[in-house]
């Protein structure tokens, strides 16, 4: 099986080239390769391949800056998934497609399923949004959409966990938002379960799924188990207090949906096996970046 995998310098394209190239011919593709803001010559470059598998991981991520890049952000993120939504049908080929729990307002308060209804909040969300109808409105019957949340890995990527660790190596007090609540989900995680769906894609298992870790958490609640399990492995950390704040007193150009903790049944059941629980895996996570 020839597999083409776009994003593959970013921290969830690093996590899924193991598990790609252990199951097929690999081509992991940066921007270099196949750029999906250049959506003139996508759809050649990935006939050129000629993959039978698409793993589309590539995408614009500036939830701030897509207010005023909304264009880019509707390019990548919107219009080039249906270009590679096309080419995997003209290929006789499959897609699977990472999205995100920002297509969602985030006010239901109760886990999302997929068929509930979408309503983006901001530019992000509705790019994001675009890329999915697409690829549901060209290749339904060959395509998986699988929507994650607050994702985080040990790679050369920047993300929330490093983001808490080196603030704390130096700070005394760190103010953290304790009103969004969510799933921390790790990249080894994603790409496992990215790794079993490609293995089991057809026209029965087509169509959206929700993945992240188990279990709910703020992100103030999620700093302190960072902290807590960085200082276990024995990380001296000069941070003394984690003050929880709103997200009112952390103001940002782009609103950010309050709740969207995703309910990952559908793929649980299809895969065989729950996803782990997000503190499991973060004390798994953290040894291999402190050990960078």
């Amino acid at each position: 099986m020839r597999i083409l995998l776009t994003g593959a310098q970013g921290q969830l394209g690093e996590a899924l080239q193991p598990v790609l190239g252990a199951i097929g011919e690999l081509t992991a593709a940066g921007r270099d390769r196949v750029n999906l803001a250049d959506t003139a010559t996508l759809y050649d470059a990935v006939m050129a391949l000629q993959p039978d598998l698409i793993v589309n991981a590539a995408a614009y991520t500036a939830v701030d800056k897509a207010e005023t890049e909304a264009d880019l952000a509707i390019a990548v993120n919107g219009t080039a998934p249906g270009i590679l939504a096309q080419a995997a049908q003209d290929l006789g080929g499959r897609l699977i497609h990472v999205s995100t729990d920002y297509v969602f307002n985030g006010q239901q308060g109760r886990p999302y399923r997929e068929t509930d209804p979408t309503d983006p909040l901001g530019s992000y969300g509705r790019s994001k949004l675009a890329g999915e109808t697409a690829i549901l409105a060209t290749a339904p019957n060959q395509s998986a959409i699988v929507r994650t949340a607050w994702v985080y890995g040990a790679g050369k990527t920047g993300n929330f966990v490093k983001t808490m660790i080196r603030l704390a190596t130096d700070r005394p007090e760190l103010r953290v938002v304790a009103d969004q609540i969510g799933s921390p989900t790790w990249t080894r995680d994603l790409a496992g379960a990215i790794g079993q769906l490609a293995g089991c894609l057809d026209a029965d298992t087509a169509g959206v799924y929700h993945y992240t870790n188990s279990g709910a958490v703020s992100w103030y609640d999620f700093a302190v188990a960072i902290i807590e399990e960085a200082r276990a492995l024995g990380l001296e950390l000069a941070v003394e207090r984690i003050v929880p704040i709103a997200t009112e007193d952390y103001p940002t150009p782009a609103q950010r949906p309050s709740y969207s903790v995703l309910w990952g049944g559908k793929l649980a059941a299809l895969l065989g096996s729950p996803a782990p629980h997000w503190r499991a895996s973060l004390r798994k996570m953290l040894p291999e970046l402190l050990n960078r």
